[in-house]
């Protein structure tokens, strides 16, 4: 049996609420120190969203380790350019780097591989120059050249002649002029691209372009014909695309572009990784009136090195960044220390971007930029302003609604939902801090939706209010059963509807997940406001002294009551005559 409405004492609930919202606003305020406002995504606020498509040799899925990895590695970089509330999160095998805001350029060097690694040239030849091409005209193949004999001198770490800053394009491919291999929707690599990667290999990695025993005859001629073909096939023209990134054998020799598309080189395999940097960071040369980058070495590093520089003075030592050579200077002296630097006419942002690559380390996997989305701060601000106008909306509709069909109900009704308002706002701007969570287009979407499920909940309780006083109940008598009745409804209604938002949650991704995560919030939030405020104040108006709130009529309650009080004697008299 129900317990009646005075035995409910509704103080007690109202009371617990009121301390939940008063901590919830104590640690708004009070905690973290950042605007007491929610996280907002980029589409509300404006900024860049990249997506990193992960790329293997063979065009088998990246393993779920080797993006862990990667998105680490990123985060560190993130972290080291001091980019504010960027995020980098996996989506199945994409890697999505979220920056809000105007700092969306920095986020489009983030995936670069920074696969480093120490090469002993041996030959450079420097790039024929391109003829300019007619409109309409296809563009000219790049003939092969032999191999000039000249290298770039310099001091012991100065830049060579051809050394340039590093540059976000590739430095080249495979056969000249070939398009890039389009990504498929699951993030890994199709078979095109991975041809494409042997194909490059197979030609610029040939292990017959540095050969076991030099003073053969047959291995000189077979070297002379591997390095032509190699250098005839590698394109370094601008904005070529070299599929070898990131992919390639650091026990193979390589034909790879200087940095300014100026000279290419042949390298033998490499002799030290970039692993073993130690330390990386960028300076300003004052004597060289330039910005370098400062290697140091680890242990076993600077004895590699150390050793190198011993037994190859006057020798070339070329520097390369994803297959692209940085810096090839002509080793004057031994380097004993361990510290050397990476000088190639840089800027201030490219050097300070590729020693904080070498420093947080190269990824795992290579990565293709399937997509990049900006957008404008004015267009977030317009999309975040079609939100609130579409909410506002949707609650003047469920204000009229309730007022013209609950009457005073109505009132407690819209009384609930501004206070579940409130705990939904504060709750937003606490996962916010706690969790990195992004109120996105999709999440405004969710809430709204639960402007509907909250209000639904309200109607389930007042219709069953509804249907104790059809039964001839008064209104008193009515609420703790009409309560006991209707929470099982609005537990299953609102059950149903949590498990619903937390599998599409589980199984959606990109900005769904959003939509899911505010849907299923909303519906928890909106149990605790019909538990600890909707019932409690329905029991305080059912048990009021006033004859104005427990009048039927303004409860929206008349008709009702009069229908029950016409079947309550028939009723009575059907008991007397059984008794008779």
């Amino acid at each position: 049996m129900a317990a009646s409405a005075g035995h409910l004492r509704p103080g007690r609930y109202l009371a617990l609420f009121a301390l939940i919202v008063v901590v919830l606003y104590a640690l708004v305020f009070f905690t973290g120190g950042g605007k007491p406002t929610p996280k907002l995504g980029i589409d509300l606020q404006g900024g860049t969203r990249v997506t990193l498509t992960a790329r293997t040799p063979d065009g088998s899925t990246p393993t779920k380790e080797s993006l862990n990895q990667a998105r680490q590695i990123i985060e560190s970089r993130v972290n080291g350019i001091g980019v504010g509330g960027t995020e980098v999160l996996l989506d199945g095998n994409n890697v999505v780097i979220t920056v809000p805001g105007s700092q969306g350029d920095e986020a489009k060097n983030l995936g670069r591989t920074a696969k480093l690694g120490f090469r002993k040239v041996v030959t450079s030849q420097p790039v024929a120059p391109q003829p300019q091409q007619q409109p309409g005209q296809p563009p000219a193949s790049q003939p092969g050249q032999p191999p000039a004999t000249g290298a770039p001198s310099s001091n012991a770490t100065p830049p060579p002649a051809s050394s340039g800053a590093p540059s976000t394009k590739p430095g080249g491919g495979g056969a000249p002029g070939a398009a890039p291999a389009q990504q498929p929707p699951d993030g890994s690599v199709d078979a095109q691209a991975a041809k494409e990667i042997q194909e490059a290999k197979a030609i610029r990695q040939n292990p017959a372009l540095v050969p076991a025993n030099p003073s053969d005859p047959a291995a000189q001629a077979a070297q002379k014909a591997a390095a032509e073909k190699a250098f005839a096939a590698l394109n370094c023209t601008p904005n070529a695309k070299d599929p070898l990134i990131g992919n390639d054998d650091p026990k193979l020799p390589l034909v790879a572009c200087g940095d300014k598309d100026t000279n290419k080189y042949l390298l033998e395999p490499e002799f030290l990784p970039g692993t073993e940097i130690s330390n990386a960071s960028s300076n300003y040369n004052r004597e060289r009136g330039q910005w370098v980058v400062d290697l140091s070495f680890k242990s076993a590093g600077t004895k590699v090195w150390a050793d190198f520089t011993s037994k190859n003075t006057n020798q070339q030592a070329a520097f390369v960044l994803d297959t692209n050579v940085v810096s090839a200077p002509t080793i004057q002296v031994a380097i004993l220390d361990g510290n050397t630097q990476i000088t190639g006419k840089f800027s201030q942002t490219e050097a300070k971007q590729l020693s904080d690559i070498l420093k947080y380390g190269s990824l795992p996997l290579s990565f293709a930029s399937s997509d990049a989305t900006t957008v404008s701060a004015t267009l977030g601000l317009a999309s975040l302003q079609a939100g609130l106008i579409a909410g506002g909306i949707g609650l003047l509709v469920v204000f009229v609604y309730c007022l013209f069909y609950y009457r005073l109900l109505g009132i407690l009704t819209i009384l609930s939902l501004g206070l579940s308002g409130l705990l939904v706002y504060a709750v937003l701007v606490l996962l916010g801090r706690w969790i990195g969570y992004t109120l996105d287009l999709a999440g405004v979407a969710g809430l709204i939706i639960a402007i509907g499920i909250t209000a639904d909940s309200f109607v389930i309780y007042f219709e069953r209010l509804k249907d104790e006083i059809r039964e001839g109940r008064t209104f008193r008598s009515a609420v703790p059963r009409g309560w006991v009745r209707a929470r099982r409804t609005i537990l299953a209604s609102d059950g149903v509807s949590f498990l619903a938002a937390a599998i599409l949650y589980i199984i959606a991704v990109g900005d769904v997940k959003g939509f899911a995560f505010t849907l299923g919030m909303s519906t928890v939030l909106d149990l605790v406001v019909v538990y600890l405020v909707t019932h409690p104040l329905v029991a305080m108006v059912s048990t009021s002294k006033s004859k104005f709130l427990s009048d039927p009529k303004h409860l929206g309650l008349g008709a009702v009551q009069q229908l029950g009080s016409q079947r309550k004697p028939a009723r009575v008299g059907r008991a007397h005559v059984k008794e008779a």
